[in-house]
């Protein structure tokens, strides 16, 4: 459930910062990449805004599955938040060979850090699976 608030918080101050903030990309503020061009900052907001949409999107659909079914115990919930968590990781390992971004911090850190507290939370409740509590 804390993964679930932290992602959400984090996801809300990501779409502020996309909307009204000067936020960096590379080390730049957005303003300064844009350097004038409305259109560009406009498009350069959009896109962190639909990242910080999509992930608060995700983070209410964890929550709800996390006080929901798997706090009942039902076991397809398991399956569900592991698959979740294994696909943004998938998709965020993409970065290193499709972009060449680095492995660690500036690159893929925050989402493998994600996935492994989740991974590992769900792992110590890996009875919920087996059917040995």
């Amino acid at each position: 459930m804390l993964m679930g608030a932290v992602v959400l918080l984090i996801s809300s101050i990501s779409a502020y910062l996309a909307y009204v903030g000067d936020y960096p990309i590379g080390g730049v503020p957005v303003a300064q990449v844009a350097a004038g061009r409305e259109g560009l900052l406009t498009a350069l907001r959009g896109v962190r805004g639909t990242s910080a949409a999509y992930a608060a999107g995700f983070a209410v659909l964890y929550l709800f599955l996390v006080l929901g079914p798997y706090r009942r115990g039902e076991v397809w919930s398991w399956w569900a938040l592991l698959v979740a968590a294994l696909t943004v990781a998938l998709f965020v390992l993409a970065r290193v060979p499709l972009l060449g971004i680095p492995m660690g911090p500036g690159g893929t850190g925050a989402a493998f850090t994600q996935t492994a507290v989740i991974v590992l939370g769900l792992l110590l409740d890996v009875g919920r699976v087996t059917g040995k509590r």
